[in-house]
């Protein structure tokens, strides 16, 4: 009796950038990454604590992950809809997001809508 109906949202990941990062990981961080991944994938309403609008962006959000004490942004945004594309992402040491990881997330999106207006 599962009533499961699959995806609510599709996930891409546009360039290098993303695999760099995850790629950099343990493997118990990575299962971390993959789980919060699946579950914003898969639910209907996402919770603040796994997904969040970046404030002062246009449309650009963080995948909010943590393993012990490390805290991990995954930074992604909305195309088509449902459509969710992952871009970069970094381990957070300090309360505040570093201006030089919204800036290379702002980038990256301008230059996926970029390439995909050609």
């Amino acid at each position: 009796m599962d009533d499961f109906k699959g995806q609510i949202r599709s996930l891409k990941v546009y360039g290098d950038d993303f695999w760099t990062f995850y790629n950099k990981q343990n493997k118990k961080v990575q299962a971390r990454i993959l789980w919060t991944i699946r579950l914003i994938r898969d639910i209907p309403f996402v919770p603040e604590k796994y997904l969040k609008h970046l404030t002062g962006t246009d449309g650009i959000y963080e995948i909010r992950v943590s393993s012990g004490s490390d805290i991990f942004r995954i930074f992604c945004f909305f195309d088509e809809g449902k459509l969710v594309i992952l871009i970069n992402g970094f381990q957070k040491k300090t309360q505040k997001t570093p201006v030089e990881e919204i800036e290379r997330a702002k980038k990256l999106k301008n230059k996926y809508y970029e390439e995909k207006a050609k």
